[in-house]
This record gives structure tokens, C-alpha cells and sequence, in this order.
């Protein structure tokens, strides 16, 4: 590495540690406004977030979360507010202000306006002695002693603490109105995200004539057919009564021709993987998905057994990857 490459490094490593500092230092500053905060919102009509510059982009962020857990929320800028736009605020709303001086020329021109239409105040702000501060129903400190910029100019810790202030207050209305999973899931129908909590196994599962199975004491060539034919990388195992003995999968098939000189006479029994792990078809995606990933060596296919471990299916990884597009 050279000296360039060396500094450029040790200045990242400042700045992630410097933002830490102020995170830290900010949560130790949460108090009972905070809970006032979330329970305010929680029971609003709508939350509605405003912030110029780049305060605004993590307004924007905030509004876009508050959404995502079902929470009534948008986007107001300050700007066009007062040139039509405030018509969104109505009495009943909370509206989050963020500014780091508090003294915002757009956002203090906002406030009265706001108070006539009766709508509750809540913001974010890095100065507790501003104009923003006193006239809040709930003001949270977003302060921090300095930038991570070596000049304390570019906002970084500053938009990370609101930020995090502001994911705060997310999680907090989460808990507070008791989103459950399947909430959330309804709120994400098409991501992957919403497959994993609401697809189940059987709804993506390879079965029946689609299912390559093999018997132990067939051959390697029998299987390799039955795997070549049925397209799915792998053939599972079973017994006369279909119960699950094992898996071949293209792993297995390799380290059997690096393993093995002659195979003309090889039995699955020599080269499958016996008592594979399995899902139920009942199961989640989700918890598919993290049976395959969250291993020291990532499995691709999972044999799917019913309750007496009858091999029913197989799922593989790309079936679920490819159910969330």
C-alpha cells in the first residue's frame, strides 16, 4: 500500500470513529421528550418532515421509514409550503422540523404557520438555545462539537445524528403501536424483503414430477441422468417409502470424480450427502434463506420434508432470490 493510499485510509478511519463519538455522545442525551416524541406522533393524523438542504434529504429519508411502518408521512418543503404546499398540514398532524442552527431562515418563516393551523411541532435541531428550540412543543437535541469534516464545515456528524435521531423515533412508533412482521410484510408486497415473510416454502417448491429423486442403490450414472433431466441441480435420496436418506448435488458429483478413478460401478450410497439439512414446507423464505446463508459453507438447495420426513420438494437458493423480483 502506498503512502497516498496509507492516509487516505487513516482519514476514513477518523472520520467513521469522530461519528461515532458523536452518536454516542447523543444518546446519552435522550430523555423524556423523546418518548413524548414518538407517542405524539404515533397518534397523529400524519407526520409530515421539513429541512432545507441536507437537512431536507434526511427528512426526506425519515418520512420515506415512517411509511414503510405504516405511519402516515410525507414530505413538505419549506420553500413551497409557503407558496401552496402548506394546504397538506391540517389541525391533528405533527410536523418534524430538522435544522442544525435552528435558526433556519426557511424553516423559521415556517413556524407560525404551522401554529395556525394547529399542528403539533416536534424538531431536530443542533442549537437548544435557538428560535426553533422555543418555539417547539418538543425539541430534541441533535447538537454535535464538531464535523467530521477536517474543516467543520461538510455536514457529516451533524445529518448522522439526526439520522439516527430520526430512526430513533421510527423504531420507537414501531413499538409503540405494536407493528407485528406480518404488518410490515403487507406494507413490502413485491421486495424481497416481503417474500421472505409472507411466501412459504411450498408456495416456490420444486415437487412431484418436477422432483429428481434417486434411490441409494441406484448408480452414479442413474443420478447424474436424473439430475441432467430434471434441471435442478441436485436429486434427493429416498427409500421405497419415500422418506429422505440423503442429497446429491453438484458439490457431491465433484468431489466424487476427483475422489473416484472408476465410476462405472459407483452407488449413490458412496457420494451422497446423507441426512442433509432440511426445511418444511410450512416454513417461511425467510427462515429458508438463513438456513442456507447463515452456515460456514453456503448450501444452495434444501430438501422440503413433511413431518415424518418424507421428501415432498426441493428448494434452492435461486428459486427464492428470483420469487422477490
Amino acid at each position: 500500500m502506498n503512502e497516498i493510499s496509507q492516509k487516505l485510509l487513516l482519514e476514513a478511519n477518523r472520520v467513521i470513529l469522530d461519528e461515532i463519538k458523536s452518536l454516542e455522545k447523543a444518546a446519552t442525551r435522550l430523555n423524556e421528550k423523546f418518548a413524548q416524541a414518538v407517542i405524539l406522533m404515533s397518534n397523529a393524523n400524519k407526520v409530515i418532515l421539513s429541512g432545507i438542504g441536507k437537512s431536507g434529504l434526511v427528512a426526506k429519508k425519515i418520512a420515506a421509514s415512517l411509511s414503510s411502518i405504516g405511519v402516515s408521512s410525507v414530505f413538505l418543503h419549506p420553500v413551497e409550503s409557503l407558496h401552496g404546499d402548506l394546504g397538506m398540514v391540517q389541525k391533528g398532524d405533527v410536523v418534524i422540523l430538522l435544522s442544525k442552527s435552528g435558526s433556519t431562515e426557511e424553516i423559521v418563516r415556517l413556524v407560525p404557520y404551522l401554529k395556525m393551523r394547529n399542528a403539533g411541532i416536534i424538531s431536530i435541531i443542533g442549537n437548544m438555545n435557538s428560535f426553533l428550540a422555543t418555539n417547539s412543543d418538543i425539541a430534541l437535541d441533535g447538537s454535535v462539537d464538531y464535523e467530521a469534516c477536517p474543516h467543520n464545515l461538510v455536514p457529516t456528524s451533524s445529518t448522522l445524528v439526526a439520522q439516527a435521531i430520526g430512526d430513533a423515533l421510527v423504531v420507537g412508533c414501531m413499538h409503540y403501536k405494536k407493528v407485528t412482521i406480518e404488518d410490515f410484510a403487507r406494507l413490502h408486497p413485491l421486495g424481497q424483503l416481503g417474500k421472505n415473510i409472507t411466501l412459504k416454502v411450498k408456495d416456490i417448491a420444486h415437487t412431484k414430477k418436477h422432483l429428481p429423486a434417486v434411490t441409494s442403490s441406484d448408480t452414479f450414472k442413474t443420478a447424474l441422468i436424473e439430475i441432467t433431466e430434471k434441471g435442478l441441480g441436485c436429486a434427493v435420496v429416498i427409500d421405497s417409502k419415500g422418506i429422505l436418506e440423503g442429497i446429491i448435488t453438484d458439490g457431491d458429483i465433484r468431489r466424487a470424480l476427483q475422489k473416484f478413478n472408476n465410476i462405472e460401478k459407483l452407488k449413490v450410497s458412496e457420494i451422497m450427502t446423507a441426512n442433509p439439512v432440511t426445511i418444511s414446507s410450512e416454513a417461511f423464505l425467510g427462515e429458508a434463506l438463513g438456513i442456507m446463508e447463515n452456515r460456514p459453507s453456503q448450501i444452495n438447495v434444501l430438501p422440503v420434508v413433511d413431518a415424518k420426513n418424507k421428501c415432498i420438494g426441493v428448494v434452492r437458493l435461486h428459486d427464492i432470490l428470483r420469487s422477490g423480483q
